[in-house]
């Protein structure tokens, strides 16, 4: 009898699977920003992408009109995704749980380009320096 209820319960907790659902959402001022994470097109702002992995992701935001942005963001995993919960969390929680992560970026407007300033100027200080003042 013993045996009987030991299988019975070892097969309904088998069968309480659990399931963690990973995702981040990247939001933008102004929106509709090109996001690329890690190098890969995400989409535009506000965009979302799944995840498997913890840990450090390169997000960059590219807008005409704005300077490029490009931060590391942490996403940090919850208690119950620590080494050795995460595998009861996993597969015997019973629910699904997710975990969604949001950040906000705020995008500067592009500064008008000085490059042609400086090379007259730079021009200007060689010949004088050549030629005197």
């Amino acid at each position: 009898m013993r045996r009987a209820f030991a299988l019975f319960f070892l097969l309904i907790c088998l069968a309480q699977t659990g399931c963690v659902h990973r995702r981040v959402t990247i939001n933008s001022y102004p929106q509709g920003a090109l996001v690329k994470v890690d190098g890969k097109d995400i989409g535009y702002t506000p965009a979302s992408f799944d995840f498997t992995w913890y840990g450090t992701r390169e997000v960059q935001l590219l807008m005409d009109g704005y300077q490029t942005k490009t931060e590391m963001i942490n996403v940090n995993s919850p208690w119950y995704q620590k080494f050795p919960i995460e595998f009861f969390s996993d597969h015997f929680l019973g629910r699904h749980v997710t975990d969604h992560r949001q950040f906000n970026f705020r995008l500067q407007p592009k500064q008008a380009d000085m490059s042609n300033d400086v090379m007259n100027r730079a021009n200007s200080l060689r010949s004088d320096a050549l030629h005197g003042p």
